[in-house]
């Protein structure tokens, strides 16, 4: 009986072989991909793989957590991916070690690729000197959340759209709230709105091609200036968000009226209000000195590693992800911004109320300086601007502290730049 079974044995065996066989013959592209998207995009690549029959994609994704600190060691163990969704301010960093594939040729090749297509600032968070390192895969950027019932009741027909604008409402909403509840809510353990007052000036924040701060600048003291007068009116209470029991709830209780944020609390206060509010809240571009403001281009950008064997393949994936059709796919399953300005015109985007404010902020959106020390630099920008609201430093005292930290981080790119080992920022 054994031996009968034998031939069928053998068979069964061969075809199994054969089909692995057949399957190991396939490119494979490894794809990182971090956080929340890096989970969702798997719903994308059946329909790549389709299309591209010769390739295969492994993704793995990664916390935001974590990766950092996993593409260093796998830079240096020579075992990065052939495909990563980087954190857009990390792109000069991996551009300065040397391990990210520029890609100017290639976009210049693609059919797909419309460079004009793309919101200017956000495109610029992807290139480092002249040199294109990535393809914005989602954009970030924060604009005002504001209750629009307690704007009217402090008799504001309008969200304001400049400085002074701002003021007025703010003072207003306080003296219709009273002492125990406030007119914005600024976290003192985030950086971000702080940063967008800052961006918003006409000077650089780095001067001398990222070699020096520039925090002395009239533009930054002007920033610095308003911020603090928020917490001097107790227009915002000197908090950071930990100590808010719950941000969503709080905004509907009327704790604050104006909350800055980015496009995935729309999502959340759609869920986390009850349907009563649906109607009170909305969100608005944000105020800028003298008229609409500008803000920070975030987000994540696709790169190649210049260690992969697979780039074409590589190259592919790339492109398919950056479709404006599979952008807006992409958005239905996770509520990301769309880098590219046609997306914006399907209707799933066009008619939503919540997200044309960031249709609108996009365009005004600036690039943080691309220098590898950026992320330090803003943990020192967050920890002085504490002090300056706890009183410990008056406005000019804390702008030449800022210089003072920066130029401290910025000694070794200071050196590297007059020996010719680092790229200028721009």
């Amino acid at each position: 009986m054994r031996l009968r079974w034998l031939p069928w044995l053998f068979a069964v065996a061969f075809a199994v072989t054969a089909c692995n066989g057949q399957q190991d013959k396939r490119t494979v592209v490894r794809f990182w991909a971090m956080g929340y998207e890096g989970e969702v995009v798997a719903k994308l690549l059946p329909a790549f793989e389709r299309e591209n029959p010769g390739v295969r994609v492994e993704l793995q994704q990664l916390p935001w957590t974590a990766a950092h600190e996993k593409l260093l060691t796998a830079f240096a163990g020579d075992s990065l991916p052939d495909v990563c969704s980087l954190g857009n301010t990390w792109v000069p960093e991996f551009a300065a070690i040397g391990a990210l594939e520029p890609l100017d040729a290639r976009i210049a090749r693609s059919p797909l690729l419309d460079v004009n297509d793309y919101f200017p600032g956000v495109w610029q968070t992807s290139v480092v000197g002249s040199t294109v390192y990535g393809l914005p895969w989602y954009s970030e950027t924060r604009v005002p959340y504001y209750r629009r019932d307690l704007l009217a009741k402090a008799g504001i027909s309008q969200p304001p759209r400049d400085w002074a604008q701002w003021r007025t409402a703010m003072a207003a909403v306080k003296r219709m709230v009273g002492p125990r509840r406030f007119a914005i809510l600024l976290p003192l353990n985030e950086f971000e709105p702080l940063l967008n007052l800052a961006i918003q000036q006409p000077e650089p924040l780095l001067r001398d091609g990222g070699r020096y701060g520039n925090f002395r600048s009239a533009g930054y003291r002007r920033a610095l200036t308003f911020y603090k007068q928020m917490f001097d009116q107790r227009w915002a209470p000197p908090v950071s968000d930990v100590q808010i029991s719950n941000v969503w709830d709080e905004f509907g209780n009327g704790l604050y009226t104006f909350y800055i944020s980015g496009p995935w609390n729309i999502a959340e206060f759609q869920k986390r209000l009850p349907p009563s509010q649906q109607a009170d809240w909305m969100t608005m571009p944000l105020p800028g000195p003298d008229g609409p403001g500008a803000s920070v281009a975030g987000g994540t950008t696709l790169v190649l590693f210049k260690q992969s064997p697979h780039k074409d393949a590589a190259w592919k994936l790339v492109e398919y992800l950056s479709r404006p059709s599979v952008q807006v796919a992409f958005h239905a399953l996770t509520g990301d911004l769309p880098p590219r300005r046609s997306p914006w015109s399907t209707p799933t985007l066009a008619n939503d109320r919540y997200a044309r404010a960031f249709r609108e902020q996009l365009e005004r959106a600036k690039p943080a300086p691309r220098v590898p020390e950026w992320e330090r630099i803003t943990d020192e920008m967050k920890l002085v601007a504490e002090q300056m609201v706890n009183g410990r430093l008056t406005v000019d005292q804390a702008a030449v502290e800022m210089d003072r930290r920066v130029d401290v981080i910025l000694e070794k790119r200071r050196w590297m730049l007059d020996h010719g080992q680092a790229t200028v920022a721009q």
